[in-house]
């Protein structure tokens, strides 16, 4: 059962949600052709699966648009990583001096390190400003359906009353795609925690795994490090409170969003690490082993032997220069004596 008043279009939420109105209607427009092209495809119309593959597929669709700002983001973050070290020792240079000219020398020469390294503290968090107002408006659209399917609630966008029906009757696994924890019933509960949990592990993990493999050796100490240990352990717990009142819908998409995460910081972490990482020192064997593979096939020298050639080679000329140096006998000089 759903209360008569729909809570989110009064109050401060209210607010919010009516800034948020065009991106709110476009993305019911997304989803709507979503659908439709699902079941040009094949799948069936009316309520089904194609109307669960439409939130999938909403959740790519937004992450391919911001892609370029997770590359961007990813080497923001390299970077940071990369010169933490640096950032420390500035902060325990100035560590208890409360002074006015300690505190701007502070910030002059953290300044000119981001400077020098092209790194911007900023940069890392754009694609989550992105997407928080995009996640927003979606748990805002999967709530609002089955109001505006009981007709409690005026359309929105491209959800029609006739569309807000049909996507309310779709079902997977037994539960109804608008349902959330409190209003499933029997099996249904089971799902939704199995999807919560799911998408609290994703989420751990794939900040577990930044933390333990992308981060430079010489960050893995002190309190920051510790702090960032501590969040990986706390976000998703935080979630699971969250989880229990979002829509079905919203967990889909949820849980799609933080697979897609977990793949990107998997590749991210393998292909692109940030250098000084244990994730670095893996990959530089990793290539070493490969290039090892590619010369032995084209019946090159391996890297080490073509280094102990180098090392010979320069040891020699070292000989030879030393043995030249030796066999030089020195010359004497005439001197005139003044009659």
């Amino acid at each position: 059962m759903i209360s008569q008043n729909f809570t989110f279009d009064s109050g401060l939420f209210g607010f919010f949600y009516r800034i948020l109105r065009p991106i709110e209607w476009l993305m019911t427009y997304v989803m709507v052709y979503c659908h439709k092209f699902l079941t040009f495809i094949g799948f069936s119309s009316g309520p089904g699966v194609a109307w669960v593959l439409s939130v999938v597929l909403l959740v790519i669709l937004v992450r391919l648009l911001i892609l370029p700002l997770f590359i961007k983001q990813m080497m923001s973050m390299r970077k940071l990583q990369a010169i933490q070290p640096q950032m420390r020792k500035i902060q325990n240079k100035y560590k208890g001096k409360t002074d006015q000219a300690s505190k701007e020398a502070s910030s002059r020469e953290m300044m000119k390190l981001y400077q020098d390294n092209h790194a911007n503290p900023a940069g890392s968090c754009l694609p989550a400003l992105i997407q928080s107002p995009i996640f927003m408006t979606m748990f805002y659209v999967l709530s609002a359906v089955p109001y505006i399917a009981r007709g409690k609630r005026e359309p929105l966008g491209a959800f029609t009353l006739k569309i807000s029906k049909e996507f309310e009757q779709t079902q997977i696994f037994g539960i109804h795609i608008s349902d959330n924890l409190t209003t499933a019933q029997g099996a249904g509960k089971i799902v939704i925690v199995i999807f919560i949990a799911l998408m609290c592990l994703t989420m751990f993990y794939s900040q577990f795994h930044n933390t333990r493999k992308n981060m430079p050796r010489a960050s893995m100490e002190g309190s920051q490090y510790r702090m960032q240990k501590m969040m990986a352990y706390i976000f998703p717990v935080m979630y699971i409170f969250s989880g229990v009142a979002f829509p079905f819908a919203v967990l889909i998409y949820w849980l799609t969003n933080n697979t897609w995460n977990l793949g990107q910081t998997l590749w991210q972490v393998r292909r692109m690490p940030t250098p000084g990482s244990p994730a670095a020192e893996e990959k530089q064997a990793r290539d070493r082993v490969r290039e090892n593979n590619r010369r032995e096939k084209a019946g090159e020298p391996s890297l080490e032997d073509e280094a102990l050639a180098k090392a010979k080679e320069i040891q020699e000329k070292q000989l030879e220069s030393g043995a030249s140096h030796q066999r030089q006998q020195p010359k004497r000089t005439k001197s005139k004596r003044k009659r």
